[in-house]
């Protein structure tokens, strides 16, 4: 088979098939540039841990409002392509997506995820103590900072959960998917984390998207807080278990479901599984399963 052949087979297969066509493409956000826009704002949160960049106080404030403007112009540019993509697929009127104002909108998330930077720098410093003091094999906070797949699962979630949050479509799950296949630890954006959380080693880890943690949470690798069910007509309902305050799970525990609620302080022990709910100090362990 000729070359051309070849060419023109799979250009009728995306005339046949559909998804994401050559025509669909201009208006689909571009996992290249939501992972640069990510990358940014990672180095936005730690300067001078995420590049090779050179980070002096002389050019300091030039190199964040480089930052600033690369993430203000890009991100703007793929939410507002992932809104139109999302308006264009929800079976209304297409002749309205340009009164819909998407590129305001955008524009309008792009500039509230930059000011929610401090409060996001905050609340990692937090992670970042929590590991340092949950591990002691950890000899300094930059170390963990530098170092540990946990705390960057972690500040991809705070960044991707608030797009979520902020009913941004498709923007949040690019960037929860990289750092996942980056990491091997998947958190939904729609999870909601507490302050002080530590995840330890970390690969394997699954996180669903109406998951609720409390403060000072520390869990280990294999954990899944995860659904009863997976019926698609159940998206709507919170299908993943809540975990209160200074809780510890540890490796390959499964605690499954909306209604389980891990007590505040419990101990999970390893290879557990758990579908009911805790008492607040409870220790469970594989001879006592719940």
């Amino acid at each position: 088979m000729k070359t051309d052949e070849l060419v023109q087979n799979i250009l009728n297969s995306y005339e046949e098939y559909g998804l994401v066509n050559r025509n669909d493409a201009e208006n689909f956000p571009n996992r290249q540039n939501v992972v640069s826009v990510l990358s940014d704002l990672q180095s936005l949160v730690f300067p001078g841990f995420r590049t090779a960049e050179e980070i002096t106080p002389a050019n300091l404030q030039y190199i964040t409002g480089e930052k600033v403007n690369n993430i203000l112009a890009k991100l703007t540019k793929e939410i507002q392509k992932a809104l139109i993509y999302t308006l264009s697929n929800s079976h209304r009127d297409t002749s309205l997506i340009e009164d819909s104002h998407c590129f305001k909108l955008a524009e309008q998330a792009s500039i509230a995820l930059l000011e929610e930077i401090p409060e996001i720098r905050r609340k990692i410093q937090l992670d970042t103590i929590a590991a340092f003091n949950g591990d002691p094999a950890a000899k300094s906070n930059e170390e963990v900072i530098l170092s540990y797949p946990g705390l960057e699962a972690i500040l991809v979630n705070r960044i991707a959960h608030f797009l979520f949050k902020s009913g941004i479509p498709i923007i949040p799950r690019i960037m929860s998917e990289h750092i996942h296949g980056k990491t091997g630890i998947d958190i939904h954006p729609g999870a909601s984390i507490g302050e002080s959380f530590f995840i330890d080693h970390g690969t394997g880890v699954v996180i669903g998207e109406t998951c609720v943690i409390g403060n000072n949470v520390k869990i280990y690798q294999g954990v899944t807080l995860g659904a009863l069910s997976v019926k698609k007509n159940l998206q709507d309902k919170k299908r993943h278990p809540t975990i209160e305050d200074n809780v510890t799970i540890y490796a390959n525990a499964t605690i499954l479901g909306g209604d389980t609620i891990i007590g505040e302080g419990s101990i999970i022990g390893g290879n557990t599984w758990v579908t009911e709910s805790i008492a607040p100090g409870s220790v469970i362990t594989q001879d006592k399963n719940f």
